[in-house]
C-alpha cells in the first residue's frame, strides 16, 4: 500500500508543504514544494501537523460531550486558548486519568489545507500531530530535539512543543512539566530524547542534574520515518459510497432510525451548548457581582475582569505606582528579548491600550519562536505571532500584553 505523508503549516496556509511518498516493496520518495506537485494518488494520505501548532490539553467533560468532532468542545478549553472558541477546531482524542484529552487547532487553518486537499482530488484523508507521531515507551517520556528546542509526548494522548534549552541546559517548559508530574506523583522513570537534528545531542548528565530524572539518548527522528499507524488520528474522512437503488425500499426502516437517533443527536448538542452557555452566564453574572461588591459606585458593569483591572491600574496610578500595562514595562520586557536578535531587527514598535506591537524583520520563523519564549520567561503574555508582517514584507507581527 503507497502512503503519502503531507506536512504542513496551518498559519502559512497552502500550498507550500514537504512531503514523502512510501510504498511497499519501493524506495520512499521525497520533495518540498506546491501541493500540487506531490503525487497525490497514493491510497493512503496524512496531512501532518507541527507540534507547536497543536494544543493538547485536558478538560472534563459532559458523558454526552465525548464526540470525537464537536462545535462545543471547543468551548471546554476557552479558558487556555486565545481569542473566541468558534475560531478553533476542538477534538476528542481519549481519556487519561479521570481528565479527558482534546486537541484544538486553528479552525481557519485547518479549514484551507482541507479545502485544498478536496480541490487536488484527495478526499480520503487523516490528520496527525506532529507531537503523537514520536514513539513512546512506557514509564517514559519522549523528547523530539534539534538543538534548540523540540517537542515532548508525555503519554499516549498529551504532549507539548517545548520553549529553547542548550546542550547544558534543558528547556524551561520541561522542567515545569516534569515538577507537575511530581506533584500528582506522575514523573517518568526516564527521558527519551530523539534527536531531530544531527550533533544536537545534549549533556546527559547536566539534563539529568537540572531535571531530576535519567536522561539518555533514543537515536535520530524525523515525522518521515514515523511508524504509519503510530500516530493518532485528530481528523479522518471516509470513503464516499452511493446506496444501490433496489436498496432503497429495504433500508427504509433503517432510515427512519437514522433519522430518529440525527434528531437525538442534534438535542444532545443543543443541549450541551446550552449547559455551557448557562455555566457561562453564571460565571459572569458572579463576576460582575464581585465587581459591585468592591465598587459600589460603578453606574453599569459591561466586562468585570476588564473594569477591575482598569480600576486597579488606575489607583496605581494615583498612588504613583506603575501598572504592568504601562509603556514602560511593557517595553522593558521587550528590550530584554530584543537584546539576543540581531541589530535592524524591530523595525516598528507600537503602543496602544496597554499592548505593544512590535514588527520584526531578517529572522526566520526559528528565531521568532525563540523571541515569543523569551518574552513568556521574561512575565510577558504573547497574544499573536502573524506571518507575514502587515506592510507586506517576510517578517513577523508580535503582540505583547501585560500578564
Amino acid at each position: 500500500m503507497s502512503l503519502l505523508r503531507i506536512y504542513c503549516s496551518l498559519r502559512a496556509g497552502p500550498p507550500h508543504c514537504h512531503w514523502l511518498l512510501s510504498e511497499t516493496g519501493r524506495s520512499a520518495v521525497q520533495g518540498e514544494g506546491i501541493l500540487s506537485d506531490a503525487p497525490l494518488k497514493a491510497a493512503r494520505v496524512q496531512l501532518i501537523v507541527p507540534a507547536d501548532e497543536v494544543l493538547l490539553t485536558r478538560a472534563n467533560l459532559p458523558q454526552g460531550a465525548k464526540r470525537r468532532a464537536s462545535p462545543v468542545l471547543a468551548f471546554a478549553v476557552e479558558d487556555e486558548t486565545l481569542g473566541e472558541p468558534e475560531t478553533n477546531y476542538a477534538s476528542w482524542l481519549g481519556s487519561a486519568g479521570n481528565a479527558d484529552v482534546l486537541a484544538v487547532m486553528d479552525k481557519k487553518g485547518l479549514s484551507r489545507w482541507l479545502e485544498a486537499l478536496d480541490a487536488a482530488g484527495i478526499h480520503r484523508y487523516e490528520v496527525h500531530c506532529e507531537t503523537l507521531l514520536l514513539p513512546l515507551a512506557d514509564g517514559e517520556w519522549s523528547l523530539a530535539w534539534d538543538g534548540g528546542e523540540g517537542f515532548i509526548r508525555t503519554g499516549e494522548f498529551e504532549g507539548a512543543a517545548t520553549d529553547c534549552g542548550t546542550r547544558q541546559s534543558p528547556p524551561l517548559s520541561l522542567r515545569l512539566m516534569l515538577e507537575a508530574a511530581a506533584t500528582s506523583a506522575a514523573s517518568p522513570a526516564a527521558l527519551a530524547v530523539y534527536l531531530t537534528m544531527a550533533d544536537a545531542a545534549p549533556d546527559l548528565e547536566a539534563w539529568h542534574s537540572e531535571l531530576g530524572v535519567p536522561v539518555r539518548l533514543a537515536g535520530p527522528w524525523d515525522w518521515r520515518e514515523a511508524a504509519p499507524d503510530g500516530g493518532i488520528k485528530l481528523v479522518q474522512t471516509g470513503s464516499r459510497w452511493r446506496l444501490p437503488d433496489n436498496l432503497a425500499a429495504r433500508l427504509k426502516p433503517a432510515a427512519w432510525i437514522a433519522g430518529v437517533a440525527l434528531a437525538l443527536h442534534t438535542l444532545a448538542v443543543v443541549a450541551d451548548w446550552s449547559l455551557l452557555r448557562s455555566e457561562q452566564r453564571a460565571l459572569t453574572q458572579q463576576m460582575a457581582a464581585r465587581f459591585r461588591t468592591a465598587v459600589p459606585d460603578a453606574v453599569a458593569v459591561v466586562d468585570p475582569a476588564l473594569q477591575m483591572r482598569r480600576m486597579l491600574a488606575g489607583a496605581r496610578h494615583v498612588a504613583g505606582v506603575p501598572d504592568g500595562g504601562d509603556f514602560l514595562p511593557i517595553v522593558e520586557k521587550a528590550a530584554a528579548a530584543l537584546k539576543e536578535l540581531p541589530a535592524g531587527t524591530l523595525r516598528v514598535a507600537s503602543y496602544e491600550q496597554g499592548r505593544l506591537s512590535l514588527e520584526l524583520s531578517g529572522i526566520d520563523a526559528m528565531a521568532a519562536r525563540r523571541f515569543v519564549a523569551r518574552l513568556l520567561q521574561g512575565g510577558a503574555n504573547v497574544d499573536a505571532l502573524i506571518m507575514p508582517a502587515r506592510s507586506g514584507s517576510s517578517g513577523f507581527v508580535v503582540t505583547v500584553r501585560a500578564l
